[in-house]
C-alpha cells in the first residue's frame, strides 16, 4: 500500500525537525550522553522540536543562499546553540562541548549538498580554515562522535560529490570549494521512517507559488503505518516559508 504526497521546503524542514527529535539515537544521546545542535536553517526546526519552544529561526543562520534581489528580514547567528548533556540543557556553544563528546554522542550540522544514492554530503567552503566544519571534523572523527546532517531533499544533486569537489580544486577557480564530509544524512525519508515506520521514495520535485523546491514522495507501508504517516504530514501542512516565520 502507498500514497503519494508533496511537501514544500519549509514543510520538509519541519518534518525533519520532528523526525530528528524522535529518532532513537538522538533521544539516547540527550538522556545518556551529549547532543549538540549548531546553527542552520533546518537545525532551527530541530531545536524547536526538541525543546518545544518556538524562536526566531532567522537568528540561527550562518551560511545561506539568497536571491540577488533579496530584501527580506536580516539573517544572523545570534541565537544560542542547543546543547543537552544527560538531560540538562547547557549554556555553551555546540563547538565548545565537542572536547567532552565521544561515541554515541550526536553533533548536528547542516550541509549544502547531498547525493542521496551515494550517501554523500558536502559543504561549500569559503573560510580559509574551513569554518565550523574545519574546527569540528577532526574531533568528530577522532572521538567517533555521530555527525548528523539534517538536510531536505531539495539539496539532492545528481553528481558524484567527490568528483565535483575535485573539479573545484582548480587553482584558478573562483568562489567556494566543496568538502565532502562524513556523517549521517537525515532527510524527509528518515523523518518519516522515524515517526511512522514507513518508507518514502522521491518521485517528483519542483513547484511554483511558494512551492519552489518542493518534493513529491511515494510513501509505502501497512494501513496503520500509512495512517500515522498521513497524520504526521498533516501536522506540518501550511508551515510558513522560512523568512515568513
Amino acid at each position: 500500500m502507498h500514497f503519494v504526497t508533496s511537501l514544500t521546503v519549509s514543510e520538509g524542514k519541519r518534518l525533519i525537525g520532528k523526525g530528528v527529535a524522535q529518532a532513537d539515537f538522538v533521544r539516547r544521546a540527550m538522556d545518556q550522553g551529549i547532543l549538540a545542535v549548531g546553527s542552520g536553517t533546518t537545525n532551527g526546526y530541530v531545536v524547536e522540536e526538541i525543546t518545544g519552544e518556538r524562536f526566531d529561526k532567522k537568528q540561527f543562520v550562518t551560511g545561506r543562499t539568497l536571491p540577488s534581489n533579496y530584501d527580506g528580514p536580516r539573517l544572523a547567528y545570534q541565537h544560542p546553540d542547543l546543547v543537552i548533556r544527560r538531560g540538562e540543557r547547557l549554556k555553551v556553544k555546540a563547538s565548545e562541548i565537542l572536547q567532552e563528546m565521544g561515541p554515541g554522542d550526536v553533533y548536528s550540522k547542516g550541509v549544502n549538498a547531498i547525493n542521496y544514492e551515494r550517501n554523500q554530503a558536502g559543504v561549500l567552503i569559503g573560510h580559509p580554515t574551513g569554518g565550523g566544519v574545519g574546527a569540528a571534523l577532526g574531533i568528530v572523527t577522532a572521538k567517533r562522535i555521530r555527525y548528523l546532517h539534517p538536510a531536505g531533499l531539495e539539496k539532492n544533486v545528481p553528481v558524484d560529490l567527490n568528483e565535483a569537489a575535485d573539479m573545484l580544486k582548480d587553482r584558478e577557480g573562483k568562489g567556494p570549494t566543496l568538502w565532502v564530509v562524513p556523517g549521517d544524512i537525515f532527510t524527509e525519508i528518515e523523518a518519516l521512517r522515524a515517526l511512522a515506520d514507513v518508507e518514502a521514495v522521491p518521485v517528483g520535485a519542483g513547484g511554483v507559488g511558494g512551492a519552489e523546491g518542493a518534493i513529491w514522495l511515494a510513501v509505502f507501508g501497512d494501513s496503520k503505518s500509512l495512517d500515522k504517516a498521513g497524520e504526521v504530514i498533516e501536522s506540518v501542512r501550511g508551515e510558513p516559508a522560512f523568512t515568513e516565520s
